[in-house]
């Protein structure tokens, strides 16, 4: 099933807000008495401050919130649009980011900065920076931002492979735009690995009940220890859905960015076929009568597949040691290839079965 009509990927915009408690100091009271319990005019005892939390109140979220929470800011993504008479206009959204490292990097979703003419990162202590883009990668929908600062608190990524069904979670991000700048939502893991399909790409995803609304893209997902398990990218919003919330999980995130940090962009191997299934076939109006396997439709000259002699015509059955029966079957089983390896592919031509050797070269 495509997904994409049931998402709402959210990117919106604001100005942070700020709640201040202030503690009022009567007077009269000295040192001394501000600790003690005073009595109002009718004889009820007046609230006491002090800076001791009992372990009740100090609760995993509450840690988690002030480990994280200053490390995650706000992105306005501020592009040019055309209007009816084609006259370009600004137009601003804003999502989250979270800073990884101290000299101003930060994670962030692609559909947050994408087109941006202008990036904008509003830190939780109230400053407001100039941010440049260091590289995005679509398919997986991640990008880094740096900023011009240093000293900045830096959030702590965890590891997403250890993490469990049913254990805390805890999202952090910017609801509605910046004037809810820094909210906090708690849930649980609700189940991981699932597989979301965004225009014929399958992404892999934790699943959570923690609510993420618009803006919270980009935002951090963490766990009950205080360290960053996913960074937050879309909900399903349809009539009658809540608490179904994803994030990419943190140690995808490590790969994406320090392949964006070292190149500016991920390099991945293609197989340099134009292909259906019968789903994706069924959408440009015809009807593929194959009973297994994805149909090549074209393929590309002097690309991985035309060199290993696929042709148009043929029926990818399986590439690797994975059965490829839709689009997004194949897609990724290539791309868990890795440039320079060689891959057998197996076809269905004319009746008989064929395997050849693909050698994955790097898509440009």
């Amino acid at each position: 099933m495509n997904y994409r009509r049931n998402f709402t990927q959210k990117c919106l915009s604001g100005v942070a807000g700020v709640l201040v408690a202030a503690t009022v100091l009567l007077g009269g009271c000295s040192n001394s008495q501000a600790g003690q319990q005073q009595e109002s005019g009718n004889g009820i005892p007046a609230a006491v401050a002090s800076s001791e939390v009992s372990d009740a109140r100090n609760t995993p979220v509450v840690r988690a919130a002030k480990a994280v929470g200053p490390a995650v800011v706000g992105i306005t993504n501020k592009a040019v649009a055309r209007d009816w008479f084609n006259n370009p206009v600004q137009v601003e959204g804003a999502g989250s980011g979270v800073i990884f490292r101290k000299d101003g990097y930060i994670v962030t979703n692609n559909h947050v900065i994408s087109g941006a003419k202008e990036i904008i990162v509003s830190l939780s202590d109230g400053r407001s920076l100039s941010g440049k883009l260091v590289g995005a990668d679509e398919l997986t929908d991640l990008a880094v931002v740096k900023v011009d600062a240093n000293d900045l608190p830096a959030a702590e990524f965890g590891n997403s492979d250890d993490i469990m069904v049913g254990e805390p979670a805890i999202a952090i991000g910017n609801p509605m735009g910046l004037e809810f700048q820094g909210s906090v939502t708690s849930g649980v893991i609700s189940a991981l690995n699932r597989s979301l399909e965004l225009d014929d790409r399958v992404i892999k995803v934790i699943q959570t009940d923690a609510a993420i609304n618009p803006g919270n893209s980009g935002g951090a997902l963490v766990n009950a220890d205080g360290k960053v398990i996913g960074i937050n990218s879309a909900k399903i919003a349809r009539s009658g859905v809540e608490g179904m919330g994803f994030a990419i999980p943190i140690n995808t995130v490590r790969e994406i960015v320090d392949d964006l940090m070292d190149d500016g962009k991920v390099t991945r191997p293609y197989l340099g076929v134009g292909i259906f299934d019968k789903e994706t076939a069924g959408r440009y109006g015809y009807i593929l009568n194959v009973d297994k396997g994805v149909y090549v439709e074209n393929v590309t000259v002097n690309g991985p597949a035309y060199k290993a002699g696929i042709r148009r015509g043929d029926v990818i059955l399986s590439v690797g040691d994975k059965e490829t029966n839709r689009v997004g079957d194949v897609r990724n089983a290539v791309l868990a290839a890795k440039v320079g390896d060689t891959v057998k592919v197996k076809l269905d031509r004319d009746g008989s079965t064929v395997t050849v050797d693909v050698v994955m070269e790097a898509a440009s």
